[in-house]
């Protein structure tokens, strides 16, 4: 299929039906209009207004983003968000299932049917003046639709269902990828949804995209910002959208649309659901690696989404960080998690067995003082099995170690639920009382009873993007 051709039928594809429009649009307002009414009622004045894709019209079929803000005057007390207003919404709003979320202040995440909304508090600020992060979100939604047109839509939503599609749509800290309204932006800058592509398909190692032109110097704004993709946001021109954007997204994106435009197909958008090995296939593909995957599970910490992953990555770079330092090369590693009451830390390591013998590399024999040091620890210790020798220009010890069994290491350090090591403090609890440290196909059980945790394993062993197979 042309490339022409296949964006007009993914782009019929995500354009929300004027039925399905309608409905969203109608809830969105009725919701907004209680909400109105309800901080009226209690005497607090407000300007509830609809923000977010659904306000620009960017939003994807059967995927509405309802975003609800109410916009305080700036004399409203902070603490008050949470302790005043959510109570007032959520009375208001009893027949939903609500669950109370927390980003830089706390906010409502409401249920109806099958349709889910944000109910955010902000302040009502002039530009520039911003209390909370969330108080430039009305200008955002006010900026980008002075600017779309109904191809630009058609294009934004093109592009947001190509980054679902290859995995790095998303600002949460669970995907570390591209947001919605920066997926906006890099449309508008770019002009359509096929130049965005060829634009990103020559990305460098740093990109920067001013819109607004705020900075006049490029070099020192790069300076300033310091990531990988820099897009200065067009209403605050201290603030990069895209900072969240991890440096692996960026780069898969860059590759994605590189291929895409080489060989356009529809797996790109709507990627071939992965299938999960069965038991003796995922055995045969874990042995015949040689190396050995260590599976830390545990449960339950009370944590909101983008807490608990910032959290759980901190615990994985923290864990691999020991296995590097006693000598168990970590290869790959990876977090799963349901986000309810199982988490899983995945660390593959080059082998499970290491000789008792290690070569540690000590200071220059010319540093005098270091060397006194080396030597009065080393020369007569009982894990010294050879040496202080000199070797080159630099002492050299050759010693016992301490653990020869990842397990056993890990064993011993997460006796404390990882406090010594760097584990967060928000999951030491639930690392110390419930965990189970898995290796190989000890996984089985977990892996046969929870198919997402299956789908995710058997992702992670393939070990490559899916639209990478039926692109070359």
């Amino acid at each position: 299929m042309d490339l022409e051709t296949l964006c007009k039928e993914i782009a019929l594809m995500e354009t929300p039906s004027r039925e399905e429009e309608k409905r969203v649009l109608t809830f969105a307002e009725e919701i907004r209009g209680r909400v109105s009414r309800a901080l009226e009622s209690e005497g607090i004045e407000a300007l509830v207004s609809l923000e977010g894709s659904l306000a620009k019209g960017t939003w994807l079929r059967n995927e509405p983003e309802i975003d609800i803000f109410i916009q305080l005057p700036t004399s409203y007390p902070r603490e008050s968000l949470g302790k005043t207003i959510l109570p007032i919404v959520k009375k208001s709003l009893n027949e939903f299932r609500s669950l109370e979320r927390y980003a830089e202040h706390p906010y409502l995440e409401l249920y109806a049917e099958d349709l889910r909304l944000n109910v955010v508090p902000c302040y009502r600020v002039r530009k520039g003046e911003w209390i909370s992060a969330t108080d430039r979100t009305p200008y955002h939604t006010e900026y980008v639709k002075s600017r779309l047109d109904d191809k630009l839509r058609r294009d934004v939503r093109l592009l947001k269902r190509f980054m679902k599609g290859i995995g790095v749509y998303g600002a949460e800290i669970k995907v570390g990828g591209f947001s919605g309204y920066l997926c906006e932006l890099l449309t508008i800058y770019y002009g359509s949804f096929i130049d965005t592509l060829s634009a990103a398909s020559n990305w460098k190692r740093t990109e920067f995209i001013d819109l607004e032109k705020h900075y006049a110097d490029v070099k020192e704004a790069i300076k300033f910002f310091g990531s990988p993709l820099i897009v200065v946001d067009p209403v605050d021109k201290f603030r990069n959208v895209a900072s969240s954007v991890r440096s692996e997204k960026k780069s898969l994106f860059t590759v994605a649309a590189r291929a895409f435009l080489q060989n356009p197909k529809r797996e790109f958008f709507y990627p071939k659901r992965v299938v999960p090995y069965d038991l003796p296939r995922l055995k045969s593909n874990v042995l015949k690696r040689g190396s050995a995957i260590i599976f830390i599970k545990f449960t339950k910490p009370n944590l909101v989404p983008d807490v608990l992953w910032g959290q759980l990555y901190k615990a994985s770079r923290a864990v691999s960080s020991t296995l590097d330092r006693h000598g168990f090369k970590t290869l790959r590693k990876a977090v799963w998690s349901d986000e309810d009451k199982n988490h899983v830390l995945i660390f593959e390591i080059e082998n499970m067995n290491l000789p008792p013998i290690k070569r540690h590399l000590g200071p220059p024999v010319f540093e005098a003082e270091d060397s006194k040091r080396f030597l009065t620890k080393h020369l007569n210790s009982e894990s010294t099995l050879s040496g202080p020798t000199v070797e080159g220009d630099r002492w050299v010890v050759y010693t016992q170690r301490r653990y020869l069994d990842p397990v056993d290491l890990l064993e011993d350090k997460l006796k404390d639920g990882g406090r010594g090591i760097g584990v967060p403090e928000d999951l030491t609890e639930a690392m110390k009382d419930s965990r189970e440290i898995l290796v190989n196909m000890e996984v089985s059980a977990f892996y046969s009873s929870n198919p997402k945790f299956a789908e995710f394993l058997t992702d992670f062993i393939t070990g490559r993007p899916r639209w990478l197979e039926s692109t070359y």
